[in-house]
């Protein structure tokens, strides 16, 4: 948040220049490009970042600059990325949800399967993650996320084109604006849009799906040639203090990595911010072999044309 980055500069007099990606890959391309320099600090996605450890692209980090390390939640460290910790910490967890309004459907939604109701014709909302997307439907044939099998990855393809006439909208920002206009009755929504949505409407139901959770963890890292890593240092620490990263989280709608900072959180976000029991068994997405991707690739933009 704003005032965040504006008590950070006046503290410590170093001036930040906050840039934003659309996508983790593009991000990775410029890191890539200037060999690990030109950034001091990065805040991106699980498996992105695996990407840019096995290139060389971060340095490991030395935690005994940050006095705030204590606060960090295990349950989001110690993951496939950076298995020892090495590399990075945590930022914030997003669990895709979907939400639905009950005065606009007859249907009572437990699980992901339920999104292909026909009676939901023309009025499901989705974001446009196609991993997540391919991978929900994959969840519905009790399958993992992260299959490299071929064949099961085709058969979850099938079934997602028989979902396109029950959407309506593929969009992957403000995608909770939708169902708050009335415009579909359900939705498949990132962290961040799923409380958006609900502080704004109370009378909306948030699913947890039966079939499982996908879970996804954003880490900060220092990257390789840092021009100025002890900046990056003191950032990191600055927004782990715990009132700092309380502010952070209620900004980003994203769940709290941050244990001292829970329960600072205003009261009525808590519930949207701070882990459900349940998350920490949901699988999060990770890269796949060549081929998968390749086919979960070929898999959406059938779907999508599908869904014209």
């Amino acid at each position: 948040p704003p005032e965040v980055l504006e008590g950070f500069e006046k503290e410590t007099g170093y001036k930040i220049n906050f840039s934003h990606f659309d996508y983790d890959e593009d991000m990775l391309a410029k890191l890539e490009e200037t060999e690990g320099g030109d950034y001091d600090l990065v805040i991106a996605d699980d498996y992105i970042i695996e990407l840019v450890i096995a290139e060389g692209l971060s340095q490991k980090l030395d935690t005994a600059k940050l006095k705030n390390y204590k606060h960090y939640n295990p349950v989001f460290m110690s993951q496939f990325y950076d298995p020892k910790n090495e590399y990075t910490v945590p930022y914030a967890a997003g669990i895709p949800l979907i939400v639905y309004n009950p005065s606009l459907t007859d249907v009572e939604i437990k699980g992901y399967e339920d999104l292909w109701n026909p009676a939901l014709e023309d009025n499901v909302a989705l974001i446009a993650n196609y991993r997540v997307i391919n991978g929900i439907t994959l969840k519905t044939m009790g399958e993992s996320f992260n299959t490299n099998d071929l064949e099961v990855i085709s058969k979850a393809g099938e079934k997602l084109l028989k979902l396109a006439p029950n959407v309506r909208v593929i969009n992957d920002s403000n995608t909770q604006d939708f169902i708050l206009s009335g415009e579909v009755a359900a939705g498949f929504f990132y962290s961040s849009q799923v409380v958006a949505a609900k502080l704004a409407n109370q009378d909306l139901k948030i699913v947890h799906p039966k079939e499982g959770l996908g879970f996804g963890i954003m880490a900060s890292f220092i990257p390789s040639k840092a021009p100025n890593a002890e900046a990056a240092y003191a950032f990191l620490d600055y927004i782990n203090r715990p009132e700092n990263a309380a502010k952070c989280y209620e900004y980003v709608g994203y769940y709290c990595a941050n244990t001292a900072a829970e329960d600072l959180i205003a009261e009525e976000m808590r519930d949207f911010l701070v882990l459900p029991a349940d998350a920490a068994a949901g699988e999060i997405i990770q890269n796949v072999s060549t081929e998968a991707e390749e086919l979960h690739s070929e898999i959406w933009s059938k779907f999508r044309n599908e869904c014209e």
